[in-house]
C-alpha cells in the first residue's frame, strides 16, 4: 500500500493523475475521468471543506459497524464497487479543474503529515489512526486510478 504521507507515494500519485486526459475511458464502471477525478475529491472535502453533512448517530453506526473496516482495512476494492450517495457524481465537471484540486488535496495532506491524522475524526467513521487515514486515501486513489489505466 502507497503512503499518502511520504512525499515520493504522493508523487507517483500525481504522476498518475497527469497521465489521465479528459478524454481517457474506464476500463470498468460508469464515470467519466472528469466524474471520478470529482469522486475522488469528495473524500478530501470531507476533511478539509465544511460542504458535506455529518451523518446522524444512528447512520454512523451503522457506518462504523458494517463498512469501516472495508474502508480502513488494506484489501484493494473489487471493481464495480458501489458508491456511497454522497460520492455520486452527476453531469459534466470541469477536467482540468479537478485535476488541479485533487493534487492540491494530495499535497495539503502530505504538507500536514501523519501525525495530523492520528486520531482525526472522519465525518462517517469517528477517529481514525493515521495508518487507517493512509489506506482510506491510498486505496481509494489507487483503484480509480486502476480503473482508467494510470
Amino acid at each position: 500500500m502507497q503512503n499518502v504521507f511520504l512525499k515520493e507515494d504522493c508523487d507517483q500519485f500525481v504522476n498518475r493523475i497527469n497521465h489521465l486526459k479528459s478524454d481517457t475511458q474506464p476500463l470498468w464502471g460508469k464515470m467519466s475521468v472528469d466524474q471520478m477525478l470529482a469522486h475522488c475529491n469528495v473524500t478530501y472535502e470531507m476533511v478539509y471543506d465544511d460542504i458535506h453533512k455529518k451523518p446522524n448517530a444512528f447512520m454512523r453506526f451503522l457506518l462504523k459497524s458494517f463498512v469501516k473496516d472495508k474502508v480502513v482495512d488494506e484489501t484493494p476494492y473489487p471493481i464495480n464497487i458501489r458508491t456511497a450517495p454522497q460520492f455520486i457524481i452527476n453531469g459534466n465537471r470541469n477536467f482540468e479543474l479537478e485535476r488541479q484540486r485533487l493534487i492540491a488535496y494530495i499535497n495539503k495532506t502530505l504538507e500536514l503529515g501523519k501525525d495530523n491524522f492520528e486520531g482525526k475524526e472522519s465525518l462517517s467513521f469517528g477517529k481514525l489512526s493515521s495508518k487507517e487515514w493512509n489506506n482510506m486515501f491510498a486505496k481509494h486513489l489507487d483503484h480509480h486510478f486502476s480503473q482508467f489505466g494510470v
